[in-house]
């Protein structure tokens, strides 16, 4: 299992990360490695109306994983607001723009029409 430490000072161990893939597979026993984590996202949805970002209640560790079944990729955020995480399969349907610091992305199903992930100091 591979994983590097992305918006956070320290490096997962790979103890911590057999144990969070054991979260994640909880969640879904379809995820067979973690390939990326951030220690802590914050995530926020645009509103059309106000023409503002909005944070939602969604906010902590960010993982990126693999899969055995398809989709064959995903991210979650395993959140520390709530028991709600979020959970995107990575798709052709799913856009992405990366703008230093932030993560913005687009999903099939609508969820949010533009989303934005950024590190939380």
């Amino acid at each position: 299992m591979t994983a590097s430490s992305s918006g956070g000072n320290t490096c997962l161990t790979a103890k911590g990360l057999d144990i969070s893939l054991a979260a994640l597979q909880r969640q879904d026993p379809y995820i067979n490695n973690i390939v990326d984590v951030a220690s802590q996202v914050a995530l926020y949805t645009f509103n059309n109306r106000s023409n503002e970002w909005e944070k939602t209640d969604v906010e902590g560790t960010l993982f990126v994983y693999t899969r055995l079944a398809s989709p064959r990729h995903g991210f979650t955020i395993m959140n520390r607001l709530s028991m709600e995480n979020l959970t995107e399969p990575i798709t052709k349907d799913l856009d992405f723009q990366l703008q230093d610091p932030f993560l913005l992305y687009r999903n099939a199903r609508l969820f949010c029409d533009v989303c934005v992930m950024t590190a939380v100091a």
